[in-house]
C-alpha cells in the first residue's frame, strides 16, 4: 500500500467521502521527509502544515523556561500529526514537533485543506471526527497522569499501545508518563502484562 491510499484508508475511517472530495482531497499532499532529532515545527511558530506520517516517530513536547521538557503525544504510520492546534487556529505553537527518528510524511498545507473543507462537506466532517477522537484520547491522557500510580499508567500505555516500546526509546516513554527513567526501567522488569 502506497502513502496516498494509506492517507484515504485512514480518512475512510474518520468519514466517508464522495469520489469528488477524495479526489481533490488526494491531489494537496506532498511527500516531505526529514532526519532524527529534526525540529519540524518550532515553538513560536505557526504549524502551517497538516502532516500524516508514512514512516518514523515523532513527539510534540513542551519546554518550559527552565529548559524542564513533557512529552505530549507521540505520532507513528499511519497517523497525523503536527501542533493541530496551532494548524487549524493559524496561532503560534506552544510545543515543539520534533522527529525522534527519520521520518516521511505527506503534508498538507492550512490553505489548502481549509479550501477542501469548505467546498466538501464530508471532509470536514472527517476532520471534525478527527479532531475529537483526539480531544477524547487527550481526556483519558489527563485523568491517567492525575489519578493513576506510575504502574497503572505504566499498564495502560502499553494496553493502548503494546507496540510502543519497541518505537520509542524509553527515556522518552518515562517522560511521556511522568515517571523518572530509573523507575521507568524497574516498571519494565517488574510489571506482568
Amino acid at each position: 500500500m502506497n502513502e496516498l491510499e494509506m492517507l484515504m484508508k485512514t480518512m475512510d475511517h474518520l468519514g466517508p467521502l464522495t469520489s469528488e472530495a477524495s479526489a481533490d482531497f488526494k491531489t494537496i499532499w506532498s511527500e516531505h521527509r526529514v532526519k532524527r532529532k529534526e525540529m519540524i515545527t518550532a515553538a513560536g511558530d505557526v504549524e502551517k502544515y497538516l502532516y500524516f506520517v508514512t514512516d518514523g516517530v515523532q513527539r510534540i513536547v513542551y519546554q518550559d523556561d527552565q529548559n524542564r521538557e513533557s512529552t505530549l503525544v507521540f505520532s507513528y504510520a499511519p497517523s497525523f500529526g503536527g501542533v493541530i492546534d496551532s494548524f487549524f487556529l493559524q496561532k503560534p505553537s506552544a510545543y515543539y514537533f520534533e522527529a525522534l527518528t527519520p521520518s516521511s510524511f505527506l503534508r498538507a498545507p492550512f490553505e489548502a485543506i481549509n479550501q477542501c473543507m469548505q467546498k466538501h462537506h464530508c471532509i470536514s466532517e472527517a476532520m471534525r471526527s478527527g479532531v475529537m477522537q483526539a480531544f477524547s484520547g487527550l481526556l483519558e491522557r489527563m485523568v491517567e497522569l492525575q489519578c493513576f500510580t506510575s504502574e497503572e499508567k505504566f499498564k495502560q500505555l502499553l494496553k493502548r499501545s503494546p507496540h510502543i516500546l519497541t518505537l520509542v526509546p524509553h527515556k522518552y516513554l518515562a517522560n511521556y508518563l511522568g515517571i523518572d527513567a530509573t523507575n521507568f526501567s524497574k516498571l519494565i522488569n517488574s510489571v506482568r502484562i
